[in-house]
């Protein structure tokens, strides 16, 4: 029996609320909540009220957890491909489509009326925007029809900081921005350092990735670019003004070992060293925003 006819026969009864609970991709809205809490903190001199830290970022969590939930109906059969993905709840057929699909609504639902009636009307817009742009644009249109999919779709995953920071301004500012521009340009090194890894498996479910569509060779030159480019943009909150030189510091040597990575790389064209850098981006992201964090309270 192949493997999606093992998938087809699964019981539904088998569900338990850890399968509905792994539909929200949490380790991903986890990341996602690091960054929106980071810029409520970072967008007033003080720590922001307990009901907007509380009730902005479980508005946030709850539309990213739906955003999650569709790409997981929508990529149903290129999950049965991919080993990483195979054991997903409605890949493996033990939730079904439907039911993904009400606990999607459910969810963004839930979320939209906890941004609208506890924070403001600015972030609830721009976070159903956000779920627009990965679950509709990314995930049922780009992702299949470009290897620069990654690229155009990474902008609805950079936009948590800004979330946080209207969450708690009610306004739209250059600061916030320029955080959404640091995780814009780190999406492409961070996913097609795995997308290297992932290679074979990418070009078996048919999805364009740079790595199947251009080669190895041609992604890790770009990886490298990106990198340069990510060192620069992440200067940039330090040449604003909005950060200090103990930022400066944290984000040279995070930024020059990343970009140590992408050379390793691009030298060694090593699958062992694409995971790496995959590995690497993610604590980078993650300690590049925890030190902008300190420098932004040791700076008052």
């Amino acid at each position: 029996m192949s493997q999606q006819a093992k998938a087809l026969s699964y019981k539904s009864e088998n569900v338990s609320w850890r399968d509905f609970l792994e539909l929200t991709k949490p380790r991903v809205v986890a990341l996602m909540i690091l960054t929106s809490v980071i810029g409520m903190l970072l967008a007033v001199p003080d720590l922001p009220g307990w009901r907007v830290l509380l009730f902005g970022n479980l508005g946030i969590a709850l539309l990213a957890g739906a955003a999650a939930v569709v790409n997981h109906v929508v990529d149903q059969k290129i999950d049965t491909i991919m080993a990483r993905t195979r054991k997903r709840p409605v890949a493996t057929g033990r939730i079904a489509p439907v039911d993904a699909l009400l606990f999607a609504i459910s969810l963004a639902l839930g979320g939209m009326l906890v941004l609208v009636w506890q924070v403001n009307t600015l972030t609830a817009w721009l976070t159903l925007a956000s779920l627009v742009g990965y679950a509709g644009v990314y995930t049922l249109f780009l992702k299949r029809a470009t290897p620069q999919n990654i690229v155009i779709g990474g902008l609805a995953g950079a936009m948590p900081p800004l979330l946080g920071w209207t969450s708690v301004t009610g306004q739209v500012d250059g600061h916030a921005l320029l955080l959404v521009l640091i995780i814009f340009a780190w999406t492409p090194p961070h996913f097609w350092a795995l997308a290297i890894h992932r290679k074979e498996e990418y070009a078996e479910a048919g999805i364009p990735m740079l790595p199947v569509t251009h080669g190895n060779r041609y992604t890790e030159l770009h990886i490298l670019l990106y990198t340069l480019m990510l060192l620069a943009v992440s200067l940039l909150p330090f040449v604003t003004g909005m950060s200090g030189y103990l930022y400066l510091a944290g984000a040279l040597v995070l930024g020059l070992r990343f970009l140590h990575y992408a050379v390793r790389l691009l030298r060694g064209d090593d699958r062992r060293v694409a995971l790496a850098t995959f590995k690497y981006s993610i604590s980078y992201l993650m300690a590049l925003f925890v030190v902008l964090l300190v420098d932004h309270y040791l700076s008052f």
